[in-house]
C-alpha cells in the first residue's frame, strides 16, 4: 500500500543517522514516511545528520538542526513557517549515559541529563506542538519510548524517564482527544541499531558481533532483534488515518519481549 501519509506535513525529531552498519529509528522513520507521501522535517541535533537524511528523502525532505531540549518551539516555528501547520509528530529521541546504573549506583548528573533529554525535551516539544495542532482540530504525535520503561533494573535513569513518556504519552492523548489529536508511544525491545547495539557492545566491552548474538538470544520472536524498519511500520500506522481510532496507545515492538511475565 502506497500514499499513507499522502499530503501530510511529518516532523520526525531524532531523524539523523548514527554511524554504523544497520539503519536507525529516526532515519527509518523519515525514509518510510516520505516513502507513503508525506513531507519530512528531519530534525536532528547533529546538521550533517539531518541534511544527509533529507538529501536521500528528494525534494519531500527537509533538514533542521535544533536540540529537542532547547529548542522545542523553534522546530515547532520552523515547520509551521514552511508549511502552516504539522500533521504528525515523532518524539524519536533517547540517550544513555555511562554513569547510568542500578538505583544505588546512577548518580544526579547522569539522571538530570537522560531525564531532561529523554523526557523534558520530548514533553517540551508535545506542548509546542499542541496548541497548532488543537487549534486544527486534528494531528498524531508519536512518541517512541521503550520496553525498558516497563522492565529492567540496571538503567534507572532511562527507565524512569521513558516510563514517565508513556505517562506523557497517554495524558496527552487523553488532554486532546476532544479536540482531534491523537498520541500515542512505541515501545521497542532490542532493536538492531547503531545506537543499540554499538553503544551497548562499548558498555559490555564486547565486540559487535558477540553483542548481536547475545540480544539476538534474548528475543523469543524467530529471527532475534527487529530493525529500524520494524519501528518505522509502527509509527507508520499510528501516523496514518488507519489509526484514527487509536489513541493512548503503549504499543510494543519487542518480538515478545515484553509478554514475559516472571
Amino acid at each position: 500500500m502506497n500514499g499513507r501519509l499522502a499530503g501530510k506535513a511529518a516532523v520526525v525529531v531524532g531523524a539523523g543517522q548514527q554511524p554504523g552498519e544497520t539503519i536507525g529509528n529516526g532515519r527509518a522513520i523519515a525514509l518510510t514516511f516520505a516513502r507513503e507521501g508525506a513531507q519530512v522535517l528531519c530534525v536532528d541535533r547533529e546538521a550533517d545528520r539531518a541534511e544527509a537524511v533529507a538529501a536521500e528523502i528528494g525534494d519531500k525532505g527537509f533538514a533542521l538542526a535544533a536540540d529537542i531540549v532547547t529548542e522545542a518551539q523553534a522546530i515547532v516555528d520552523a515547520a509551521l513557517a514552511r508549511w502552516g501547520r504539522i500533521d504528525v509528530l515523532v518524539a524519536n529521541v533517547g540517550i544513555g549515559h555511562p554513569a547510568d546504573g542500578p538505583a544505588q549506583i546512577c548518580n544526579d548528573e547522569a539522571f538530570e541529563r537522560v531525564f531532561a533529554v529523554n523526557f523534558t525535551g520530548a514533553r517540551r516539544l508535545i506542548r509546542a506542538a499542541l496548541a497548532p495542532m488543537r487549534a486544527a482540530g486534528a494531528g498524531s504525535i508519536v512518541t517512541i519510548s521503550s520496553l525498558a520503561s516497563t522492565a529492567g533494573a540496571n538503567m534507572i535513569a532511562y527507565e524512569v524517564s521513558k516510563a514517565a513518556l508513556n505517562r506523557l504519552t497517554i495524558a496527552t492523548a487523553l488532554g486532546s482527544a476532544s479536540k482531534g489529536v491523537r498520541c500515542n508511544a512505541i515501545l521497542p525491545g532490542l532493536i538492531d541499531t547503531p545506537m543499540g547495539v554499538g553503544g551497548t557492545a562499548a558498555r559490555d566491552r564486547r565486540s559487535l558481533d558477540d553483542q548481536r548474538a547475545a540480544r539476538n538470544a534474548m528475543v523469543p520472536l524467530k529471527g532475534g532483534m527487529g530493525s529500524g524498519w520494524d519501528v518505522a511500520n509502527a509509527a507508520l500506522f499510528l501516523a496514518s488515518d488507519e489509526a484514527k481510532f487509536v489513541t493512548g496507545v503503549l504499543l510494543p515492538v519487542d518480538g515478545g519481549q515484553g509478554a514475559r511475565i516472571g
